[in-house]
């Protein structure tokens, strides 16, 4: 997603108040290679990387309204804003109690699912090596499975892509219930945790579309060259460089050591 894209870039700039925080050293946080400023800006389906991720849309308190984990098309973003908006107007709105305006919450955006269009649902469907983790590792307890084609099914060697409900269905069924929440209070590391944690669609060797390219640092079926993928850098929770980090800190005790006996004889 780029948010300088239209229509989303002047719905951004006119009708609300933007930031952004670095999540990379949240413990929770997944990781992927380096993005520059400058580098390239591609589609991918929506709800692809939850981990590295997360748009909130907030009332003027902080209090959340929806969340949108991972990357989503512009047209898709407008669409979750607007609907936020509506849910801003009950959240404000004197009228209505405390325990009134947590149903009403539950119940619009269950409700809500049914408004996206046919194309929405096209761009939502979840990446195959995400749904391969979910069932390779929480088969029997993953909500991304659809109840009715679980119950068909004895494990999760050959689960179909279509028992996966898309990233769209499954934002607002996580979102309904959560009503009304503290951005403090948001339990994010729950909410995002679906699919594998690592995810890189390796950009800048891609044209817009997100179809490969090939580039100077690619080959020439524009995937990156095997060189270019050594020496990417990675951001967030690389188990790689935690565990190299590890072993130096080893190193440096036992360097630390040595030297100590050293000098105690």
């Amino acid at each position: 997603m780029s948010l300088s894209e239209e229509p989303a870039f002047s719905l951004l700039k006119d009708e609300l108040v933007c930031g952004y925080r670095d999540i990379s050293k949240e413990p929770w946080a997944g990781y992927s290679g380096r993005h520059e400023v400058g580098g390239n800006a591609i589609h991918t389906t929506n709800g692809a990387g939850p981990h590295n991720l997360q748009t909130f849309i907030l009332a003027s308190d902080g209090t959340v309204l929806t969340c949108l984990p991972g990357f989503w098309a512009p047209q898709d973003l407008v669409s979750e804003v607007e609907f936020a908006a509506r849910l801003s107007d009950v959240y404000s709105n004197p009228k209505y109690g405390p325990a009134q305006r947590r149903l009403m919450f539950r119940s619009m955006h269950i409700a809500h699912i049914k408004e996206h269009s046919h194309d929405m649902s096209k761009r939502s469907h979840m990446q195959h090596f995400d749904q391969r983790y979910e069932a390779d590792n929480r088969f029997r307890t993953t909500d991304t499975i659809k109840e009715s084609v679980r119950a068909t099914l004895s494990d999760g060697t050959n689960v179909p892509g279509d028992a996966f409900k898309t990233t769209d269905v499954l934002m607002h069924e996580r979102m309904s219930k959560r009503p009304f929440l503290a951005y403090a209070d948001f339990d994010t590391p729950r909410y995002v945790d679906y699919g594998k944690p690592h995810y890189d669609k390796n950009e800048d060797e891609r044209v817009a579309s997100g179809m490969a390219g090939g580039t100077a640092s690619g080959t020439a079926s524009g995937a990156p060259s095997q060189g270019a993928k050594r020496k990417k850098e990675t951001i967030g929770n690389d188990p790689a460089k935690k565990a190299r980090r590890n072993q130096m800190m080893k190193n440096i005790a036992l360097q630390g050591l040595r030297t100590g006996l050293r000098f105690a004889r």
